[in-house]
């Protein structure tokens, strides 16, 4: 599987951006793909993931309802559109594909299970 994460930008606090991935390979059933971001001096966590098998999607708290989750099927894309930016949203995003269950488990407690595929991040920068 190899994934590729784009739509990272400079943006001033209250934007909005839409990150994409897009997954080429083969994704197993009960897999997930998911959104990760890492800010400087900090450790990795779970942002969003949204399932292969039926596109339900999970949310770290954080993100209290401004991002939003999405793919395209027919174009094998995630996208990850976020609004009203803070700037502790800065960082290296990451799109990730693995087992749904250990996706879930990064968005609920922090990045505990380490993911078997990841693309390059892309950079979200805010400003305040």
């Amino acid at each position: 599987v190899q994934l590729q994460a784009s739509g990272g930008g400079f943006v001033q606090a209250g934007g909005s951006l839409r990150l994409s991935c897009v997954i080429s390979g083969f994704i197993p059933e009960n897999y997930g793909i998911g959104w990760f971001r890492q800010a400087p001096g900090k450790e990795r966590e779970g942002v969003s993931c949204i399932s292969h098998t039926n596109g339900s999607t999970y949310y770290a708290d954080f993100v209290s309802g401004r991002f939003t989750i999405s793919r395209d099927v027919t174009k094998n894309t995630v996208y990850l559109q976020m609004s009203t930016l803070k700037p502790e949203d800065t960082g290296v995003y990451y799109c990730a594909v693995d087992r749904l269950w250990a996706l879930v488990a990064n968005m609920k407690y922090g990045y505990v299970y380490g993911m078997h595929y990841w693309g390059k991040g892309t950079l979200v920068t805010v400003s305040s």
